[in-house]
């Protein structure tokens, strides 16, 4: 009974070591697929792949988006304010 219970033990860690190899692999190469994301946007911007700098990119894109919305709803004066705001940050990030 020992050599059935080995093999048996021995075939049931052999699928939980594959399926925890599995998940690994599909996981690990999402994160290497975001990470080579990041790199590949904060490259084609000109700034450095930092948490800091992609903070101030959304940022710089809300107010962007703020001085679309400000154009639709015909307010020009907020609108050319939102839209020299965002230029300035994206501006100052981007070299």
């Amino acid at each position: 009974m020992e050599g059935f219970f080995g093999w048996l033990g021995n075939a049931l860690g052999t699928v939980i070591r594959l399926i925890v190899d599995a998940l690994g692999a599909v996981f690990g190469g999402i994160g290497d697929a975001i990470d080579a994301f990041f790199r590949g946007l904060a490259g084609a911007l000109g700034m450095s792949p930092t948490v800091f700098n992609y903070l101030w990119l959304i940022g710089g894109l809300i107010l962007l988006v703020a001085a679309v919305k400000a154009f639709t709803k015909r307010a020009i004066l907020a609108g050319i304010i939102w839209l020299v705001l965002g230029l300035l940050v994206l501006g100052a990030l981007i070299s």
